[in-house]
């Protein structure tokens, strides 16, 4: 009687240490997923702080917003670098919300592998634009707003002039399209745009990289036959 005691002892002893034994997996297994867990949170996390960062310009607060942006505004030169090689434009300070637009557009990456879409010889090179998704999706993000014109500075369309185009939806007041510019390739000019669009900078470096661009092979829509992309447009702090 004394040994089934012990040996039913025995086995319960060695039951209870082979559970004992088996924790640590079971702890291992739940440090990993933890881990896991943890390591997919960032992906989770960052809409959120998005969201909260989120500020859309439209027609009723952009004009506040450039008035108040370009107050604090110690920076006037923005370099745009191309596939074809790069330029520096320097902003006039007397064109304030056109001055403003342009560096807050760069600084939030909007112009960055948009394209030069519009070349006309000897005319202009137009950019900000680009037939993809990406682009659309950056505008949706920034919002929908136009710009006043501001032709009365005393600036004119002199080659190198860099100023901004004219919505073309309904829009008698010529406002301007905020996500575009062109650049005046013509000598010594094209005057005939003086008064009808808003001159807001010039090209002060690399106007023979403009001229090369003029110089593409385009096609009957005045759309490069090979895309000429801004790869990076960066304010010169």
């Amino acid at each position: 009687m004394s040994n089934k005691i012990t040996s039913c002892f025995t086995i319960i002893l060695l039951f209870y240490l082979g559970a004992c034994k088996e924790n640590p997996k079971e702890n291992n297994t739940e440090a990993i997923k933890t881990i896991a867990v943890k390591d997919t949170l960032p992906t989770v996390i960052e809409p959120e702080e998005e969201t909260e960062d989120e500020f859309e310009l439209t027609e009723e607060n952009a004009i506040d917003f450039f008035f108040d942006y370009q107050k604090n505004l110690t920076v006037n030169k923005v370099k745009l670098t191309t596939n074809l090689g790069s330029f520096t434009v320097q902003l006039y300070d007397n064109v304030p919300y056109h001055k403003a637009n342009f560096i807050y557009l760069t600084r939030k990456g909007y112009f960055d592998y948009t394209m030069f879409h519009r070349v006309v010889k000897n005319f202009i090179i137009q950019g900000g634009n680009a037939d993809n998704k990406e682009t659309s999706r950056k505008r949706r993000d920034i919002g929908k707003y136009l710009l006043p014109p501001d032709t009365r500075k005393g600036y004119k369309h002199h080659r190198g002039t860099l100023s901004m185009p004219s919505s073309e939806i309904d829009n008698p007041h010529m406002l301007a399209s905020p996500y575009e510019f062109f650049i005046v390739v013509t000598k010594p000019g094209s005057y005939h745009l003086d008064g009808s669009y808003t001159p807001f900078g010039k090209v002060i470096q690399g106007m023979d990289v403009v001229d090369k661009i003029n110089n593409v092979a385009v096609d009957s829509g005045d759309w490069p036959k090979e895309n000429v992309y801004i790869e990076k447009a960066e304010v010169l702090e």
